[in-house]
C-alpha cells in the first residue's frame, strides 16, 4: 500500500507553513489563504485551515533505511525529540525490523521518522528533508477499532500488517510502504501520554495499483 496524499487541518495555517517550510525545509508545492501543500517524496502533505477545532494527528514518514543516524542528528538539531524510555529518543521496533524517532510540530501533532530495514531503500544522499521517501503512516481514530478495521479491509481490499501488533485499540493495516493505523479513544499515541483525538482526515492511497479516497470525520 502507498499513501499518496493526506489532508489534515490546522487552526494555525501561517505558523504551520513556517514550521514545515522554513524550519524543516519541506518543499512547498502551493499555498492559498486556506490551504498549504508540501511534497514529501511520493506523497503530498496538505493542511487546510480550521477555526477553534484544535485538531491533532499522528503521522509518520519513511526514511532511507541506511540514514537513521543521520536523520536523528538532523532532526535533533532542529527540535526537541520525544523521549521513548529513560533518556533514549530511539524506538527500536524489533518485530517490525524498524527504528523511529518522534517529535511534535507546531500544532502538537506527533510526527515520526521511521527507517524500515526490510525495505532496503538505501540512499547515498546526505540526509535532509528531501530524503523523505513518503508518508508511511496516518492515524485514524474511531470508537470501535475492530469494526472499523474490518470495514476498511472489506471496502479497500486491505490486509492486517503482517508483522502483527493488533489489539482492541490498535490495528495497523497495510505494509511497510504504507499503513493506516486504526486507534481507539482509550489509546495514547506512542511514545507520549497524549490520548488520541478524533480529527477530520482525508487519505488517498493505492492498493494493488487501485487508488482509493478515504475520509474520516472528526465528529
Amino acid at each position: 500500500m502507498k499513501i499518496t496524499e493526506i489532508e489534515i487541518y490546522t487552526d494555525e495555517l501561517k505558523e504551520t507553513e513556517r514550521f514545515y517550510s522554513e524550519f524543516l525545509g519541506f518543499q512547498e508545492i502551493s499555498s492559498t489563504d486556506n490551504t498549504i501543500e508540501f511534497k514529501t517524496g511520493w506523497s503530498k502533505l496538505i493542511f487546510k485551515k480550521s477555526i477553534s477545532q484544535n485538531p491533532e494527528y499522528h503521522f509518520a514518514f519513511n526514511i532511507p533505511s541506511n540514514k537513521f543516524e543521520e536523520a536523528l542528528e538532523w532532526i535533533s538539531s532542529k527540535t526537541e525529540l520525544i523521549k521513548v524510555t529513560g533518556n533514549s529518543v530511539i524506538a527500536d521496533f524489533k518485530n517490525w525490523n524498524a527504528k523511529s524517532v518522534y517529535f511534535y510540530d507546531n500544532n502538537g501533532n506527533i510526527l515520526e521518522f521511521i527507517a524500515r530495514f526490510d525495505l532496503k531503500n538505501n540512499s547515498d544522499k546526505i540526509f535532509d528533508a528531501s530524503s523523505i521517501e513518503c508518508i508511511s503512516e496516518i492515524g485514524l481514530v474511531t470508537d470501535n477499532v475492530i469494526h472499523y478495521s474490518d470495514k476498511l479491509i472489506e471496502e479497500y481490499n486491505l490486509q492486517h500488517f503482517s508483522r502483527g501488533g493488533e489489539t482492541d485499540v490498535f490495528v495497523p493495516l497495510g505494509d511497510d510502504n504504507g499503513l493506516l493505523i486504526v486507534a481507539g479513544l482509550s489509546k495514547h499515541w506512542y511514545p507520549t501520554e497524549k490520548f488520541v483525538k478524533k480529527s477530520t482526515v482525508k487519505v488517498i492511497f493505492t492498493v494493488r495499483n487501485k487508488t482509493h479516497e478515504l475520509i474520516l470525520n472528526g465528529d
